[in-house]
């Protein structure tokens, strides 16, 4: 359905050669998309206006510094139960440091609760512990909660409860490029009955290796740092080979958790697991001088 307007005569065309009655009247039909696109072009300004007021990028400031070095135990499966003393292997091949930098201002609970167990403050630590999984091309995870005996994260009696894990506000960076320091919520390996204990906290984490991005895990997990020294280390983690099951595995494995059978999860648990048992031998807190830090890429 249309609609018309009366409109004042248009200038002459080259090819008219009379003289135009300035008494006449131009008569135009608008249809019902000529309406639309009229009303877009004349809302233009006001989207124009309204992209100035989006909010303010993510505060990706550098307030805290803490390391990690990683080394290689070669004799750790000849005793599998060297709880803390994992931290102490006496054939220790040491691959390398890396040095983060936190974002204290855009989620300071889990910037607190990571630093708590770097320096041992939460009752537990980082120190001693396994990397769980490398996925080549992507991350690596660790810090999985468990038993000590078994390389894992004892329970951090002390950490306070990370209310972020459930803001919408704490998911705003994406995992675009390599060494994001992540808190790993949707991707960790913890048992459900773990995660029901009453003394569990999040504290599973991983690093991004690239050399792309990781767009499946944004939205789903919490950025809260990146590396700043030891890419090239991140590099060397990534290279370490890991357990991968072949195709038939792959299929029984798929049809045995299609009928509900337990052992199928379980036996998921050692897929992608590095064939070397890379641990964290060492971690803590770096003091800055400065209370901050410039920014860095988010």
């Amino acid at each position: 359905m249309g609609c018309s307007a009366t409109l004042p005569p248009s200038p002459l065309h080259p090819h008219h050669h009379h003289t135009p009655n300035p008494n006449a009247s131009v008569k135009l039909n608008f249809n019902r998309r000529s309406v639309l696109l009229l009303s877009t072009t004349l809302s233009l300004p006001s989207r124009l206006s309204s992209a100035a007021t989006l909010p303010p990028p993510a505060d990706t400031t550098i307030t805290d510094r803490v390391f990690m070095d990683f080394s290689i135990c070669p004799s750790y499966f000849l005793n599998r139960n060297l709880g803390d003393e994992l931290s102490l292997c006496t054939d220790s091949e040491p691959i390398g440091r890396l040095v983060f930098g936190l974002y204290g201002n855009l989620v300071p609970v889990t910037v607190s609760n990571f630093k708590a167990m770097c320096n041992g403050s939460s009752g537990s630590t980082y120190k001693g512990t396994l990397v769980q999984k490398i996925f080549p091309g992507q991350f690596f995870m660790a810090g999985r909660q468990g038993r000590r005996d078994k390389g894992e994260v004892k329970p951090p009696l002390d950490l306070v409860r990370n209310t972020e894990t459930v803001d919408s506000r704490a998911f705003v960076l994406g995992h675009s490029r390599p060494g994001v320091l992540s808190l790993s919520l949707s991707e960790n390996d913890d048992d459900d009955e773990i995660k029901f204990n009453p003394n569990y906290h999040n504290v599973e984490f991983l690093i991004t290796t690239g050399p792309g991005p990781c767009p499946q895990l944004d939205n789903k997990n919490i950025v809260f740092g990146t590396v700043l020294e030891g890419l090239d280390i991140v590099t060397a983690i990534a290279s370490i080979p890991t357990y991968k099951p072949g195709e038939r595995i792959r299929q029984y494995n798929d049809f045995a958790e299609f009928l509900g059978d337990e052992r199928a999860k379980n036996a998921r648990a050692i897929w992608d697991r590095p064939l070397k048992t890379l641990y964290i031998s060492d971690c803590g807190e770096l003091k800055v001088a400065k209370p901050s830090l410039s920014p860095s890429l988010p």
